[in-house]
């Protein structure tokens, strides 16, 4: 009889690429598709003063607390965000969200690398999603502006309380929802 030697079994760790993994996409798959859903449906019913809830912005914002991608593909996040919102029944002015989503997104992803935790209460959802909707509201603005020779300033006035009036909103609705959906998904604040 030959003599066996047990050989030492390895395990090869994966290498990390930085990508999001593939429960992370479906994650924010899901969240677009009910922000655009919620949009559609919801925003009209919802909408004061002229003023209409955005729910892409605030899902988008949501998707990157949750899956906490790196700043270039929370901007990516927001760029499908952007051209999502080029869905005719969802897109008041054509190609105006493609940058001013993306660069929301952009926003976001950065946001969410600042710690702002008092105490035990996590300050990071309600912040960031409002400075992030006011960074893509007011790109929206000035692009709106731009395109229509509105002067900047009168511009930033006139809209300021539909830009803060929808940060407000999505702020208060990705605090509400981040604690149910951290917990239903098993994921930390991070």
């Amino acid at each position: 009889m030959s003599e066996v030697t047990a050989q030492p079994r390895t395990v090869a760790a994966e290498k990390k690429t930085g990508a999001l993994d593939t429960s992370a996409l479906i994650l924010v798959a899901v969240l677009l598709a009910a922000g655009a859903i919620l949009k559609l449906t919801l925003g009209s019913v919802l909408s004061f003063a002229g003023m209409k809830p955005n729910f892409i912005i605030a899902m988008y914002c949501l998707a990157i607390l949750l899956v906490r991608p790196k700043p270039l593909q929370a901007m990516g996040i927001g760029l499908i965000a952007g051209l999502i919102c080029q869905i005719p029944m969802l897109a008041a002015t054509p190609l105006l969200n493609i940058a001013s989503e993306t660069l929301g997104g952009l926003a976001m992803g950065l946001l969410i690398m600042l710690p702002l935790k008092f105490g035990k209460f996590d300050a990071s959802p309600i912040a960031s999603t409002f400075l992030a909707t006011v960074v893509s509201g007011y790109m929206f603005v000035l692009l709106l502006a731009a395109m229509n020779g509105i002067a900047i300033p009168v511009a930033l006035v006139t809209y300021a309380v539909m830009v803060f009036g929808t940060a407000m909103f999505n702020a208060l609705l990705v605090q509400i929802l981040i604690l149910p959906l951290r917990r239903a998904l098993n994921r930390s604040a991070a």
